[in-house]
């Protein structure tokens, strides 16, 4: 069973923080948030397109990084299966933010999982 001690969800916690840090200072990141950071075109039109209802640059930071992440591991890093992928994403919003956010964040990529089949 997943524990908060878990390396992996360490390793995400870590690269989420990176990655919602970067919309408001410039500064050095991991080379994993680096590498995830060279594809946001790609991610955010993703995200665009499984939430047409909410403009990337209107969804909420924290869960925008959390989407970021879990988009880039599901289309282009691929190690992990989908559900933990999305299991996880959702672990991250219940623990960085708000309520509504996990529900937002497992309905977007569950609509990214649609498209992908």
């Amino acid at each position: 069973m997943k524990t908060s001690y878990d390396p992996r969800h360490k390793r995400r916690q870590h690269i989420i923080q990176e990655i919602f840090s970067m919309e408001f200072h410039d500064q050095r990141v991991s080379k994993e948030s680096k590498e995830i950071l060279t594809h946001t075109e790609l991610l955010d039109t993703q995200i665009q397109k499984a939430a047409p209802d909410f403009p990337v640059d209107k969804i909420n930071k924290v869960d925008l990084a959390i989407l970021r992440l879990a988009v880039y591991e599901l289309l282009i890093e691929k190690k992990a299966p989908q559900n933990v992928i999305i299991d996880e994403a959702v672990e991250l919003a219940k623990e960085f933010a708000n309520e509504t956010s996990p529900a937002f964040i497992n309905g977007v990529l569950g609509n990214i999982i649609k498209k992908i089949k």
